[in-house]
């Protein structure tokens, strides 16, 4: 008997996703086109969020894709969050985690958070699916277990550093769906709610006299990139993360 899709899950979480037996297609094209399996499944969709964002993905959307029906993706994958859960594991395959070095561990764990933020802006508001979940399979697991290897290796409390890896995870989440919906805003010519800086600077000083501080700085207010807000967020809860005794 062949497998259940929440046996292969359960075999993904032990083993890696690896390539899975290969589902049969139904239909006039069954027979002639690339076996479907889990890699292909992932890859298709991943493609499908970078030409056209997350919110585009559907199960249904994604068989179609496939020339297949959902009942064939059924077989590799037990329903749309488990598909959620291959995709940001992927994402995590593809980055670098350095041996963990106690004399430069602050610029490691920042540059390991960077490139998180890129894969996720690669694939427009994918970092959706990494909300309200837990690192459970190996891909996701040797990301956290590479963070918190770089924190330990800073000197950095045990029970600050397993929760600093929630935190910091969910920052560059966060900040990469702004950064997605920003950018989506501007591709359609959504002026109305994406200005410039010299726009902002605009705003502020007409301003009432009933905001004295924010006409003052408002270069202060409206400084720097997305990026420079970014390495300066992280920098602050980096800093502010309790040593060992």
């Amino acid at each position: 008997m062949s497998p259940t899709p929440q046996q292969r899950r359960a075999a993904r979480h032990q083993l890696g996703t690896g390539s899975s037996a290969p589902a049969t297609r139904r239909g006039p094209s069954g027979g002639r086109k690339k076996p479907i399996t889990v890699d292909v499944i992932v890859d298709t969709a991943l493609d499908m969020v970078e030409a056209e964002g997350y919110e585009a993905l559907t199960m249904r959307r994604l068989a179609t894709a496939l020339e297949t029906g959902p009942s064939s993706l059924y077989a590799h994958v037990v329903n749309k969050e488990d598909l959620d859960e291959l995709l940001i594991g992927r994402l995590c395959t593809e980055i670098d985690l350095p041996e963990p070095d106690p004399a430069a561990w602050r610029q490691q764990i920042i540059d390991v958070c960077a490139q998180l933020r890129d894969q996720y802006l690669r694939y427009p508001g994918i970092s959706q699916a990494a909300f309200a979940t837990a690192p459970s399979n190996l891909e996701t697991m040797r990301f956290a277990e590479g963070m918190l290897a770089i924190l330990l290796a800073g000197g950095i409390d045990p029970q600050a550093a397993a929760w600093a890896i929630d935190s910091l995870s969910l920052y560059v989440n966060a900040y990469s769906l702004e950064v997605s919906l920003v950018n989506r805003r501007v591709d359609r010519g959504d002026d109305g709610w994406v200005v410039s800086r010299d726009e902002l600077l605009r705003r502020f000083a007409a301003l009432p006299d009933t905001f004295p501080e924010s006409k003052r700085y408002a270069a202060e207010l409206t400084a720097g990139t997305g990026h420079d807000r970014f390495d300066f967020t992280l920098g602050l809860m980096i800093d502010g993360l309790p040593r060992s005794r």
